[in-house]
């Protein structure tokens, strides 16, 4: 059964949060690159908070890629919260753990 995106935007201190529950897949993609984007307008700083993610894809890692990009492009800085193991998994087989800092919490990631 796929759980179904949501997305909502919200800040701590200085930072942009996009927190992100659901399974991010090539049906989700879109959506979440949508909500990074305007997330992204005018700030530089982000954390993504995938707590809430029970299933990330390629295609999620090609968005968050393009974020950061994106990001980094106007001096920015990115981070990720990520919980479930088998998300993490995604970032560290593919040695995005060593680009993209990630945190086990959100409080650690806006400190």
């Amino acid at each position: 059964m796929t759980i179904p995106l949501e997305i909502a935007d919200s800040t701590s201190g200085s930072w942009t949060v996009v927190t992100v529950t659901g399974e991010v897949d090539v049906a989700t993609s879109p959506e979440l690159f949508d909500a990074l984007d305007r997330a992204t307008d005018d700030k530089q700083r982000l954390v993504v908070d995938l707590s809430r993610v029970t299933f990330m894809d390629s295609t999620g890692l090609g968005v968050l890629i393009q974020t950061l990009r994106a990001v980094l492009a106007k001096d920015g800085e990115m981070r990720l919260v990520v919980h479930e193991q088998n998300v993490r998994k995604i970032f560290e087989v593919t040695g995005l753990d060593g680009v993209i800092q990630i945190y086990g919490s959100l409080a650690d990631a806006t400190a």
